[in-house]
């Protein structure tokens, strides 16, 4: 068979892949620090003998998108967007430490402090922080989280832990959505990292470019399809000569 329907079937592959990534992208249009996946591929020439006339497609790495979301002021106590390039630590469904820009946090009905998906939010020191009940609370610009309860002083229950990658330590995305260092340990307390109160960092996808970007992508794998097709088409009717000689 023709090698046509090697390198269009690893075309069709890639533009599936593709449009898998911009469907999630798509999804979480309004996720609150959410950071787009970017997905890239490259030519691969087949060596052989004769002219190097046809490439594979083969993945790169895929990276995110750092690029600030739209900032949305809502006043309220528990809401933060960390500043600059910061995250904030949490507690992934795994067990392990992760980092999120996703700053919507609430108090569940054991009294830990959570985001928005119900992930536990980590202290400076990595554990938990928990909420006395009935308690008034509030986020201050270096992550330092007070309590009060009516009749009592202000009490500080514990301090955001915000950590800030580097090009040594970077982040890596993982299959969860949310980003882990690409060393695969722990990262260190940025004391330095400051947040903004009454405020959430929305998604950085454009919701118009992505759903252009997956057009692109369903005609490129509609015409690796009719290459396949093409290539299987030629291989019979070389059969049928083959067969009347």
């Amino acid at each position: 068979m023709d090698r046509l329907v090697y390198t269009s079937m690893t075309g069709a592959a890639a533009a599936a892949d593709r449009q898998s990534v911009l469907a999630n992208n798509l999804a979480n249009v309004s996720t609150n620090g959410f950071r787009q996946e970017l997905h890239a591929f490259r030519a691969v020439p087949i060596k052989g003998d004769g002219a190097s006339t046809r490439v594979f497609a083969a993945e790169t790495a895929s990276t995110h998108d750092d690029t600030p979301g739209t900032i949305t002021f809502t006043d309220r106590n528990l809401d933060a967007m960390p500043q600059g390039n910061a995250y904030f630590a949490v507690q992934g469904l795994d067990g392990t430490e992760a980092y999120s820009r996703n700053g919507g946090f609430q108090v569940n009905s054991n009294g830990t402090l959570v985001n928005s998906v119900g992930l536990q939010v980590l202290s400076a020191d990595g554990a938990p922080i928990d909420i006395p009940q009935n308690a008034q609370v509030a986020l201050g610009a270096d992550g330092t989280i007070t309590a009060k309860i009516d009749g009592q002083a202000i009490n500080t229950v514990g301090r955001l832990k915000l950590v800030t990658p580097t090009q040594d330590q970077p982040l890596k995305r993982s299959a969860d959505g949310l980003f882990r260092s690409a060393a695969g340990d722990q990262m260190a307390t940025d004391p330095n990292a400051r947040v903004q109160t009454g405020a959430l960092e929305g998604s950085n996808v454009n919701a118009v470019s992505t759903m252009v970007a997956m057009i692109e992508a369903a005609r490129q794998f509609e015409q690796n399809t009719k290459l396949m097709q093409s290539a299987e088409q030629n291989d019979k009717t070389a059969s049928q000569l083959l067969s009347m000689n």
